[in-house]
């Protein structure tokens, strides 16, 4: 209960520091929600902050109502680099294997990817991936063809690459989306 407590102050201090990621957001509105919200949505947010992710709330789904929780660490999560795409990317290689995937250390923590439209908005709200690159939910058949999308941000715009969803490197992670 006491770790619940500490992740709630954390995440009020997040967000009155960074009014401009969801200026037409109330915090008694989203505290109200991550109070009801499953255990398992809290243990969620509670990976994204130990892993260097940094969630804070972006956007809310004017459909169902959820508030939208994306990692707005300035670089990609230092505790999720060096991750292929996905375990078949993982396992195709035939030596010098990473750690893990992008797509399963997300479904472990129960978050997802996001989506090239979302990291587009997402670098609306402020400038992420200076240095580092994001893997992004990569469309299935780009994926069959044995490759994945990532992003990052380089002289002042946003780009959207493709690379091997085998490859992985030091400076590529990946930032999570959570609703709750």
């Amino acid at each position: 209960m006491e770790q619940v407590e500490q992740l709630l102050d954390l995440l009020e201090d997040r967000f009155d520091k960074n009014k401009m990621r969801h200026s037409s957001i109330k915090w008694t509105e989203v505290k109200a929600k991550l109070t009801a919200a499953p255990q398992s949505k809290l243990k969620s947010l509670l990976a994204m902050e130990e892993s260097g992710g940094e969630p804070d709330v972006v956007w809310q789904n004017k459909k169902s109502g959820t508030y939208v929780f994306v990692d707005c660490a300035p670089e990609s999560p230092t505790g999720r680099r060096s991750l292929s795409f996905d375990q078949d990317a993982v396992e195709s290689r035939k030596e010098h294997k990473p750690k893990g995937s992008a797509k399963g250390i997300a479904e472990e923590m129960g978050i997802r990817l996001l989506t090239e439209e979302e990291y587009f908005k997402l670098q609306e709200l402020g400038v992420f991936d200076l240095k580092t690159s994001s893997w992004l939910e990569t469309p299935s058949a780009l994926r069959a063809l044995g490759g994945a999308l990532f992003g990052d941000r380089r002289y002042d715009r946003t780009f959207i690459y493709h690379n091997g969803a085998e490859s992985y490197y030091a400076s590529r992670g990946f930032r999570g989306l959570l609703e709750i």
